[in-house]
């Protein structure tokens, strides 16, 4: 007796060759609707499932496989005598082979995207995968026909194994995709929650990395199936395999480099910019960028939101440099990045953004809406005496975004949009207030501090006092607001309240 393959697909890519492949080998097609249109047009023999079953397609197409003739060829059990009795009984035949793939529900999510049948004969075959080889992606047709023709027109338990497994993994990310698309169109709709009742996510390993943090440990970067990443439509021109660390600080650097107005460079290490700026072009950028912090730049990211010119490249070729990540590149710029062997040089859309933030945690995960950092003005308010004019308010803004990018506690010391002194992570805002002095070494002179939260004491306040800027931008919130508004109007200094604070942990 002929094996009987079940093709049923919705992307008729390769199915004609897929479908010729197995008639060569002898194989009997039941296929449906579209499927068998296609295969019959090619001149190759198919049998319709509505002949199969005795049943024509019903209720507008939505039910056509469902049919016991369909199901239990697929669920049937081969070695179990009990089984074929009952094959016997009602004149079904095994099928040894589905190859099914489903409506394209996140194309255009809706009702009649939902696949029924699909998923349904998925899932039956799947689970007899001791005698039953499932097949739900185009990509696979060409190994199964080579393994066939290889192995006597069998499929190894392995591939069978591994074929279910893949299924399995297909209907759950459907499923996922289509709770989601529930949850966020009740959100839009204002019937749902910002924080939903539960996550279904598949998550598909889209990059092996050189490693995870450190050495011994094996990393990855997965991505959300069905979702748009920047990072899949990254270019790496020249150097090393990207590392977890690598991408964990690219995403931190770009995000920043991108939120920022006019030709920036941002530069990351271990996650905390070490050094930003804005200037009037790339290669300026860089250059005023890495004079914040060259000692903690060594090794760092470095992320332009311009295309980088040769200029920029000659001044940075120079700096040990782990990853440079850009829109774009001049061809002589290239050249000289890509001469720096251990170099990885990115290209890169703008970050496509995220709804909800998650980090992992024992047995689960945290999660939260995304830190938006707004620069809306109307809601910040100036509580000091002094007012601040045009080029200081350009410097608040600068410092407020900045800061906001800064592991807490996080103080930012800016002047004409160039960061001089960051302090960052520290257990208390005094010490991170010092660290920044130091760094900024005078620098920051006439310009602007920004503090990711509020001062809880007027300490804070005198130790960025001293470095000599002229305004500080801090969420207030403080019950002590009063007496950091006092000591502020002693030194002089602008003070702007946003109202939100920017915790980064």
């Amino acid at each position: 007796m002929a094996k009987r393959a079940l093709l049923s697909v919705y992307d008729k890519t390769g199915v004609v060759e897929l479908a010729s492949g197995l008639v060569d080998l002898g194989w009997e097609l039941i296929s449906s609707g579209g499927t068998a249109r296609v295969i019959s047009e090619a001149g190759l023999p198919v049998t319709d499932v509505a002949d199969l079953t005795g049943f024509p397609a019903i209720l507008g197409h939505r039910v056509v496989t469902l049919h016991p003739a369909v199901h239990a060829g697929l669920l049937a059990d081969v070695d179990q005598a009990d089984h074929l009795a009952d094959l016997a009984n009602m004149g079904y035949e095994p099928i040894a082979l589905a190859v099914v793939n489903l409506y394209p529900f996140t194309s255009n999510p809706g009702i009649e995207l939902i696949d029924v049948g699909g998923p349904t004969m998925v899932r039956a075959a799947a689970k007899n995968h001791a005698h039953v080889g499932v097949v739900t992606d185009p990509a696979q047709y060409a190994p199964l026909l080579d393994e066939l023709r290889a192995n006597g027109n069998v499929l190894a338990a392995g591939t069978r194994r591994r074929l279910a497994r893949d299924a399995f993994a297909h209907t759950a990310a459907y499923d996922a995709a289509i709770v989601t698309w529930f949850d966020e169109t009740d959100l839009a709709n204002g019937d749902g929650e910002v924080l939903p009742r539960s996550l279904h996510y598949s998550l598909v390993r889209a990059q092996d990395l050189r490693y995870g943090e450190n050495p011994h440990q094996q990393g990855a970067r997965y991505r959300i199936e069905g979702r748009s990443s920047w990072w899949d439509d990254m270019v790496q021109h020249g150097g090393k395999e990207l590392s977890y660390l690598n991408l964990f600080d690219s995403e931190a650097a770009w995000r920043l480099a991108n939120s920022l107005a006019g030709p920036a460079v941002v530069i990351v290490k271990h996650a905390n910019p070490c050094g930003v700026a804005v200037a009037d072009d790339i290669a300026a950028a860089y250059v005023r960028a890495n004079a914040c912090d060259p000692v903690s730049a060594f090794g760092g990211i470095v992320a332009a939101n311009r295309t980088v010119t040769r200029a920029m490249a000659e001044a940075l070729a120079p700096v040990f440099t782990e990853v440079v990540i850009a829109p774009g590149y001049d061809a002589d710029a290239l050249e000289v990045l890509t001469a720096k062997k251990n170099v990885r040089v990115l290209s890169a859309p703008k970050p496509y953004g995220a709804a909800l933030d998650l980090r992992s945690i024992d047995g689960g995960l945290l999660v939260q809406q995304v830190d938006p950092v707004s620069v809306d003005r109307s809601a910040w308010r100036v509580v000091t005496e002094a007012q601040p004019d045009a080029s200081l308010w350009d410097d608040i803004v600068f410092g407020w975004q900045v800061c906001a990018a800064v592991s807490s506690n996080a103080i930012v010391l800016v002047k004409d949009r160039q960061a001089f002194g960051v302090g960052a992570g520290q257990q208390n805002r005094l010490d991170s207030a010092r660290i920044a002095q130091d760094r900024a070494a005078g620098r920051a002179v006439g310009g602007v501090c920004a503090s990711d939260a509020f001062f809880p004491f007027r300490d804070g306040l005198d130790a960025v006092a001293a470095a000599g800027v002229r305004a500080v931008v801090q969420p207030g919130g403080s019950v002590r607001d009063d007496e950091v508004i006092a000591a502020a109007n002693e030194h002089g200094l602008v003070m702007v309240f946003t109202g939100e604070r920017h915790f980064r942990h």
